[in-house]
């Protein structure tokens, strides 16, 4: 029966725990794995931040247009809202009544021959309120689509440095024992890993989170829409 070296036998037990390859890793993997599992991390607090941040407007919207759309005066929603808006759609709302009353007061003796200035006054600062809520709903993304594009190579980098680490093992040593060359091989492997680990996650959620942002953001326009036209129309009714 083939018996099983000492050395080799050890590493199969003991050097080769994921806590061992980490450790006794050459000081550049060990940089690669660390920056790896540092930015898996931050893709997860961006994913589920994101998550419970979509699902939270979605909800507060639908509980807005179902108060917009009831039938009461827009001016006693605009009080209760108040200045401090929970969402984005309330936030168009809010600085469109906010523009559309100061412009009244501004034009009221003239409205007649102001009513396009003021019409697209409002409409201006609705589209520059969904501009700046979007960028804040979008901030970090970059961080997921960059982690999702360079982690495998990164990975891929930290490999190539393990193998090379196991060729100057066996250059050093003459030999192509199991001992020499399984933990150069599987820091290599490991590395390729935690790219793997850190990429697929943040492609997969990007695609997911662009779609749900995306639509979020029609929704938006939608209601600017929507919404001029109803200023417009109480315009109409001033003159």
């Amino acid at each position: 029966m083939e018996t099983i070296p000492i050395e080799a036998s050890s590493v199969a037990t003991n050097g080769l725990s994921i806590w061992h390859l980490i450790l006794s890793a050459d000081i550049i993997v060990q940089i690669v794995m660390l920056l790896l599992a540092a930015a898996s991390f931050w893709c997860w607090t961006i994913i589920f931040a994101k998550f419970f941040t979509l699902r939270r407007i979605d909800r507060l919207a639908d509980r807005f247009e179902s108060i917009f759309w009831s039938g009461k005066p827009l001016d006693g929603l605009y009080e209760r809202i108040g200045s401090r808006p929970d969402d984005p759609l309330s936030s168009v709302f809010v600085a469109a009544m906010t523009e559309w009353r100061r412009a009244l007061t501004n034009s009221k003796t003239q409205l007649s021959e102001k009513t396009t200035t003021v019409q697209e006054r409002v409409e201006r600062v609705m589209h520059l309120t969904v501009n700046r809520e979007m960028d804040q709903l979008e901030r970090h993304m970059g961080f997921l689509a960059t982690v999702g594009s360079t982690a495998p190579f990164v990975g891929l980098f930290g490999t190539v440095w393990g193998i090379m680490n196991s060729f100057q093992s066996i250059a050093a040593t003459k030999s192509t024992n199991l001992a020499v060359v399984a933990p150069g091989i599987a820091e290599a492997l490991f590395a390729t890993a935690l790219g793997l680990v850190a990429a697929i996650p943040a492609v997969i959620a990007f695609n997911k989170l662009s779609s749900d942002l995306n639509r979020y953001g029609n929704r938006l326009d939608s209601f600017v829409q929507e919404f001029g036209a109803i200023l417009a129309r109480k315009l109409d009714e001033e003159k």
